[in-house]
C-alpha cells in the first residue's frame, strides 16, 4: 500500500498483545492516520488456565497502547467465536477431517465481526499485523484488490487469509507486509515497548501448548479401534479416529512393534496414512516416503475465490499446509464450483480438511478444502 499520510483516516487496529500488531498501530500512526486500537476476546471456556489467558494479552495490549498513544477498547465476539468457528472445528473432527480453524477465524470473526465493529466506530480501515499485502489494480468496473504475500516469504500468512473477498480486502491495511520480521523485533525495541521481546503465540488459543488429545476428549468421546499396518497386521489400538492426522507420527505408541525392529535393534518410524470411519480403523505405515503418504491429485470444495470467480484453467502453484513451499500444479474447477489439482511432484500427507491454497507468482486467488 502507498506509504502517504492520512490525516484524517481512521484505522481500527486489531491489538492482540503481541509485538507485530502492536508494531502495525505504531507504523500507522507514523503514516498519520487516526488509530485507535481494539482488542477481541474470543474464547471463554478455560481462559483463567495456563493454557489459555487472556488477561496477560490484553494488559500488553493497554501498555502498548499507552506507548504509542493511541485509545484502545475489547469487544467479546466468544459467542461468535463459538458459533461460526468452534462448531465447524468440532464437526470436521468428528468427520475424520483435520480443519484449520485460523482459516475460518480470519474469515468470520477477524474480518467480519472485527470489520463489521470496527465500522461502528467509524473506521475506514481496519488492520491487523499479520504478515501480507494488498494491491488495488485498475479496472474498467473499478478498482479490484489483489491479495499478495508478504515481502518476507518467511513469514508469509497469506495462506490463512485466503477467504477474504473485494469489499474485506478494500478496507484492510496489512503494514507488516511490507518489512521483514527482524525490522518488526528491532522497532519494538527501539521503541521500547512492554512486549518487545513477548515470543510468537503458535498454535489456537483455546488449545495453547496442552496436550490436543487431552483438550479434545473434553469435546469429542473417544472411541478405540484397531491400528493396522498396510499388511493388515494390528499394531495396536488407536484412541478415536478424531485424535489422528495423516502424516502424524507422534502419540501412536507403537514404536518398538515385535517382530518390526530394524537391524540396529530400533524400531521403525509409523505415520499414520489413512482412516476408515465406518469400520473404525486406522491405519499407518513405515517411513516418511511411503507411497501411501503422497499424492498427485487433490479435489477440493468449499471454495473461496479472492477476485469473486474462479481463475482459469491452467498452470499455478498450490500450498496444500502452511508451512511448505509452493508446489507447481495444474488446476482445473467443475460446474458444482470445486477444483481438481494434478501436481508435478507428488504431495506429501494431503489432508482432507485442510486448505488447498492456489497462487499465481506472489498473488493468491484463493482455494477450498481438501476432500
Amino acid at each position: 500500500m502507498d506509504q502517504l499520510l492520512h490525516p484524517k483516516k481512521r484505522v481500527v487496529v486489531g491489538m492482540s498483545g503481541g509485538v507485530d500488531s502492536s508494531v502495525t498501530a505504531w507504523l500507522l500512526k507514523q503514516q498519520g492516520y487516526e488509530v485507535i486500537g481494539l482488542f477481541m476476546k474470543n474464547w471463554e471456556d478455560d481462559d483463567d488456565s495456563e493454557y489459555c489467558s487472556t488477561r496477560q494479552d490484553w494488559l500488553d495490549a493497554v501498555s502498548v497502547a499507552d506507548v504509542v498513544g493511541v485509545d484502545i477498547e475489547a469487544v467479546n465476539f466468544a459467542a461468535e467465536y463459538k458459533d461460526r468457528v468452534f462448531a465447524d472445528f468440532l464437526r470436521e473432527y468428528s468427520a475424520g477431517r483435520t480443519p484449520n480453524p485460523d482459516v475460518l477465524c480470519n474469515a468470520e470473526i477477524k474480518f467480519k465481526a472485527f470489520l463489521d465493529h470496527a465500522m461502528t466506530l467509524g473506521a475506514d480501515h481496519i488492520a491487523t499485523g499479520h504478515y501480507a499485502r494488498v494491491r488495488a489494480v485498475d479496472s474498467i468496473d473499478g478498482p479490484r484488490y489483489e491479495l499478495l504475500k508478504a515481502l518476507d516469504h518467511t513469514k508469509d500468512q497469506s495462506y490463512f487469509l485466503h477467504r477474504l473477498n473485494q469489499a474485506q480486502l478494500s478496507r484492510t491495511l496489512f503494514p507488516l507486509g511490507e518489512i521483514p520480521k527482524t525490522q518488526v523485533r528491532r522497532i519494538a525495541h527501539a521503541l521500547g515497548l512492554p512486549n518487545a521481546a513477548k515470543k510468537d503465540s503458535t498454535g489456537i488459543c483455546f488449545i495453547g501448548e496442552r496436550p490436543f488429545r487431552e483438550f479434545l476428549n473434553r469435546y469429542l468421546p473417544t472411541q478405540p479401534g484397531p491400528m493396522l499396518a498396510q499388511d493388515g497386521a494390528r499394531l495396536g489400538t488407536h484412541h478415536g479416529l478424531s485424535f489422528y492426522t495423516l502424516g502424524q507420527r507422534k502419540g501412536l505408541g507403537i514404536g518398538g512393534v515385535k517382530g518390526r525392529q530394524q537391524a540396529d535393534g530400533t524400531g521403525p518410524v509409523w505415520y499414520v496414512s489413512g482412516k476408515d470411519m465406518q469400520t473404525n480403523t486406522l491405519y499407518v505405515v513405515e517411513g516418511h516416503e511411503h507411497p501411501a503418504l503422497l499424492s498427485s491429485f487433490l479435489h477440493a470444495g468449499q471454495t473461496s475465490w479472492v477476485s469473486g470467480i474462479p481463475p482459469l484453467q491452467g498452470a499455478y502453484a498450490a500450498k496444500t499446509r502452511y508451512r511448505q513451499a509452493d508446489a507447481a500444479c495444474d488446476f482445473a474447477s467443475d460446474t458444482l464450483g470445486a477444483f481438481d489439482l494434478s501436481f508435478a511432484e507428488p504431495q506429501w500427507a494431503v489432508t482432507p480438511g485442510q486448505s488447498a491454497v492456489l497462487y499465481d507468482g506472489d498473488v493468491c486467488l484463493g482455494g477450498g478444502i481438501i476432500t
